[in-house]
């Protein structure tokens, strides 16, 4: 009699489990058709904003309005670079912390984010802390999640939310977070000029050189005012071992101090550029070889001899290794074929090369 009992409470408990699951399933999916709901509705709005007669800016801070109402956002920001400069478009962030806000990009915690095109989720521990980027908002926000923005592979901004709290999304679905973000990428899509997006993709995001686009372009330009100027392609020989030995961070350090040195050290006349990964190139515009081998011979010394350290660490730390590779350009011969030519003996040359030729 007893172990028939004991069976039935066993069945009744099973049957309690069994039906608790059930319902915990039900109201997950209930759960999970409200998401979607909501997520359909944002969409929806993001599409009546498009179609709104009203301003750029104005269908911008819209967007912003809708994430922060729908998805109850604490702070929401959104940056993009118009082609010059790095401005809010929208922010319920009170003005006085928009300096801050809108320099994020040059933040080492978030230069990864951007390179690699993927989110980065910031938290403190307690009330007391505050994050990294806030060197002057104590108390504003405790936990962030930044979203860099590409339109056609090209970085156009970022969009940051922040919550008062610590380890506020420490459980957020950043999945739907993506689709968001997808979705105000869609909107800044056709609302962004193409003046801009050629403006962003002529610059280079580490160095704030302009890149081998803008060479080919309005560098060419410049360059062919002259009868005779001197290219000069140089490259960074050990910036691949930098990275793997110490971090992404350092080498990204070692780019920044060479192109700081550099554009402090030659003419506004020349055009220096950051051809492609660990290479440059400065012409100089109306300059023969033999006006420019002693200067590069003491750029060279004196940034070889430079010891590069990361702020934050400074057991990460470097002297980078150079090779130069220098042509005499005439106007109107050909000036992919003398890059070609020097970008062919660079890539040739042995890591531990360091010199200058004329080719």
């Amino acid at each position: 009699m007893l172990i028939v009992v004991v069976v039935i409470l066993i069945i009744a408990v099973l049957g309690l489990i069994i039906y608790n699951l059930n319902i915990h399933k039900k109201i997950q999916t209930y759960k999970n058709i409200n998401q979607k709901i909501n997520n359909l509705s944002v969409v929806q709005d993001f599409m009546s904003t498009i179609g709104e007669t009203s301003t750029v800016d104005d269908k911008i801070k819209r967007i912003n309005d809708i994430l922060i109402e729908k998805y109850e956002i604490k702070y929401s920001t959104i940056v993009v670079f118009n082609g010059a400069e790095y401005e809010i478009k929208a922010s319920n962030v009170d003005e006085v912390h928009w300096d801050a806000l809108k320099s994020l990009q040059d933040v080492d915690m978030f230069k990864d984010s951007i390179a690699q095109a993927t989110p980065k989720y910031v938290t403190v521990n307690n009330d007391q802390e505050r994050l990294p980027y806030q060197k002057m908002e104590f108390g504003r926000a405790k936990s962030a999640i930044f979203f860099p923005l590409y339109i056609d592979n090209v970085y156009i901004g970022y969009w940051i939310i922040e919550s008062g709290t610590p380890h506020d999304f420490d459980n957020v679905d950043t999945t739907v977070l993506e689709v968001i973000k997808d979705n105000i990428v869609s909107v800044l899509k056709t609302v962004v000029h193409q003046k801009t997006l050629e403006s962003i993709v002529r610059k280079d995001l580490f160095s704030g050189l302009y890149s081998e686009e803008y060479l080919y372009g309005e560098g060419k330009k410049i360059i062919d005012q002259y009868t005779t100027s001197t290219i000069c392609m140089f490259k960074i020989t050990n910036l691949e071992e930098i990275n793997h030995a110490y971090c992404r961070e350092l080498g990204n350090e070692v780019i920044i101090q060479i192109s700081d040195y550099i554009k402090e050290n030659i003419s506004n006349q020349y055009v220096f550029v950051r051809y492609m990964g660990p290479k440059f190139v400065i012409a100089f515009s109306g300059v023969e070889i033999s006006g420019v081998v002693e200067f590069v011979n003491d750029l060279k010394e004196k940034i070889e001899n430079t010891k590069i350290v990361l702020e934050e660490d400074e057991k990460m730390a470097a002297f980078p290794r150079m090779n130069f590779a220098i042509s005499t350009y005439y106007k109107g011969t050909g000036l992919e074929e003398v890059l070609k030519k020097q970008e062919e003996y660079l890539d040739n040359c042995s890591a531990e090369e360091s010199d200058i030729t004329n080719i």
